[in-house]
């Protein structure tokens, strides 16, 4: 298990405490320190759809161009995404190659919490 996250977001830290209260000892990726790379977004876009990795709520988005945020496209958003890690929606928990986001009743029943 690997979780995309940032260490100084809440519902990250929940997430993490109450994985490791279940049982797992998931591998930590902090998106703002460690990055996204090309080939890991391109990887997380096809599983999940850009949609759903764009966080349109963050501080990040509200930052953007108009024009940034008017032509969000797969390509645009993975540019994004790679430039601005804090703009990805979080919690991604990676798990037998199956991917999940944010930290949802569903999401934890998912992971038996």
């Amino acid at each position: 298990m690997k979780i995309y996250h940032l260490k100084t977001c809440d519902t990250c830290r929940k997430a993490i405490k109450a994985l490791r209260a279940a049982g797992h000892e998931p591998e930590l990726h902090d998106v703002r320190a460690d990055g996204l790379t090309p080939a890991l977004l391109t990887s997380l876009e096809k599983a999940l759809g850009y949609e759903a990795l764009v966080n349109k709520k963050s501080t990040t988005w509200r930052g953007l161009t108009d024009d940034q945020k008017s032509g969000l496209s797969r390509e645009t958003a993975i540019t994004l995404l790679a430039a601005n890690p804090t703009l990805m929606k979080r919690p991604v928990i990676e798990n037998d190659s199956a991917y999940t986001v944010g930290w949802t009743k569903s999401v934890q029943e998912r992971y038996g919490i």
